[in-house]
């Protein structure tokens, strides 16, 4: 592609350089990655400025770089007043619109992202077709599975997997779009078919600063919807139940389809019942009922339920076909799954990691529990620091002994976390254990038949991050080891 061709989707741009002549191989915002006839991007992070590198790219034969401010180069230096904006359409463009070639789903909210996005991909996977998935656990291409770094990757990242999906044929692709995502831009140019809201409740606020600002973020992927027409129906998916719900409906121009347990629903459910082994209600859509019966459980599981069939339906998938998909669901890893060595007594891991989630899932393991429950949590290091209290008391509330302990301390001090978590608590149904995995076998050590154990917070996640550096920590297989001592009157 010649750069000139490739630059077209930037209107305003300094450059005082012929490019007409010139040849893009690739783009790169990693130095690291730069070959001959690649165009680097610099991109200003929080700890890296990719303009420090500009020299260095070109010496390893970069053709062009974009930057926001002027450079003095031996090659051209083509200067935006948005780098991470750019990155985003010069991606879209270079893969040529790749996003186009598929029906794709954008998932956003607080709660239910990963659950939903799995569940979707499940019901096409059932419909025979070729899927794409992109959320915290993984990127799944077809047959194929990637790690993640962040919930939605950086413009390139994510405008390379597309370019890949269409290269596999994927015909549907779910993904989740973080807020910081939507704020950043890397998502601009992408061409959303449906966007589904799950829900808002405080999280991300040390980004955000302030719920407003985080609905802002979220609403961005409704209201942009329209950047990019290509004639093909779209459709926004919203949880009419959320306060936030009907505020996001006036947020895009495109047909609204709302779920939840309310009459003003289009897709509800009725007569719902709710059993410690999963969940059961009648259905009511605009295009028919169906009686469904699911493993999942919990109210948040029939959210989930209900959001990922009102987006099925939009995409023209069968009652008959969602029926069945929801009998036979596989679940998430980390989202409320159990871990099971013959103990008398239940042990459920769970990502839950605002106070929102942590009070559902506490909420279904009452349902559950027919003697106490104990709670192992934690909060997130370098993160928000408002919801700590909250998170504390909710679990204080929600369970007979609360064990609070370190998440992902990340470079802050694990102790400082824990005091802003308990400072405020009046209860007295609670310990600190710092050492998470002494906290959890503190909790195994007490439980007796019949209780359960939540160890909450981190989910599927198998490290642990501290102090800048990841250790291997998985919650599931730490349970299950210690599960087993404890079977052997080890602990």
């Amino acid at each position: 592609m010649k750069l000139i061709d490739l630059i077209s989707v930037l209107h305003f741009y300094k450059c005082d350089q012929e490019l007409n002549h010139i040849e893009v191989s690739g783009i790169e915002m990693d130095s690291r990655q730069v070959k001959k006839g690649d165009v680097f991007v610099c991109i200003t992070g929080y700890t890296v400025d990719g303009h420090d590198f500009a020299e260095q790219v070109a010496e390893k034969g970069a053709c062009a770089v974009i930057a926001e401010r002027p450079l003095s180069l031996d090659i051209p230096v083509i200067v935006v007043n948005d780098t991470t904006k750019a990155l985003s359409h010069l991606a879209n463009r270079f893969y040529n619109n790749p996003s186009q070639a598929f029906r794709l789903i954008g998932v956003t909210g607080t709660n239910g992202k990963t659950t939903l996005t799995y569940l979707l991909n499940e019901i096409f996977e059932i419909q025979k077709e070729t899927t794409g998935l992109i959320g915290t656990i993984q990127m799944k291409i077809a047959e194929k599975k990637y790690s993640v770094q962040n919930t939605t990757p950086n413009a390139l990242v994510l405008q390379r997997a597309f370019h890949d999906m269409v290269k596999e044929k994927v015909t549907t692709a779910v993904m989740e779009v973080s807020s910081h995502a939507l704020d950043l831009g890397r998502v601009y140019g992408t061409d959303f078919d449906i966007a589904v809201f799950t829900n808002l409740s405080q999280d991300h606020l040390d980004y955000h600063k302030t719920m407003d600002d985080y609905f802002r973020a979220k609403s961005l992927l409704f209201s942009q919807m329209g950047n990019v027409y290509t004639g093909k129906p779209k459709y926004a998916v919203i949880n009419a139940d959320d306060p936030y719900g009907e505020k996001l409906a006036r947020s895009t121009p495109y047909e609204v389809v709302k779920y939840g347990l309310n009459e003003n629903a289009d897709v509800q459910a009725k007569d719902l019942e709710l059993h410690a082994n999963g969940t059961s209600f009648n259905m009511i859509t605009p295009v028919g009922n169906v009686h469904i019966k699911s493993p999942l459980a919990g109210k948040f599981s029939v959210y989930n339920i209900l959001a990922a069939s009102s987006a099925a339906i939009c995409a023209g998938v069968s009652l008959k076909t969602l029926q069945y998909a929801f009998a036979n669901t596989n679940g998430v890893p980390g989202r409320f799954e159990t871990v099971q060595k013959d103990q008398e007594f239940g042990v459920i891991v769970d990502y839950a990691h605002t106070p929102d989630s942590l009070e559902n899932v506490l909420t279904t393991v009452q349902t559950i529990a027919t003697g106490k429950i104990y709670v192992v949590i934690g909060c997130g290091g370098d993160r928000d620091k408002g919801k700590r209290p909250k998170m504390a008391e909710v679990a204080v509330k929600g369970s007979h002994l609360a064990v609070f302990t370190s998440d992902n301390p990340r470079t802050e001090d694990p102790f400082a976390i824990l005091e802003d978590m308990t400072r405020d608590i009046s209860s007295q149904n609670f310990v600190v254990e710092q050492d998470r995995k002494k906290a959890i076998a503190y909790a195994i050590n007490k439980a007796e038949a019949g209780d359960v154990v939540l160890i909450a917070g981190k989910g599927h996640e198998t490290y642990q991050e501290v102090d800048k550096q990841r250790f291997e920590f998985d919650d599931r297989a730490i349970a299950g080891q210690l599960i087993e001592e404890k079977l052997k009157g080890r602990i």
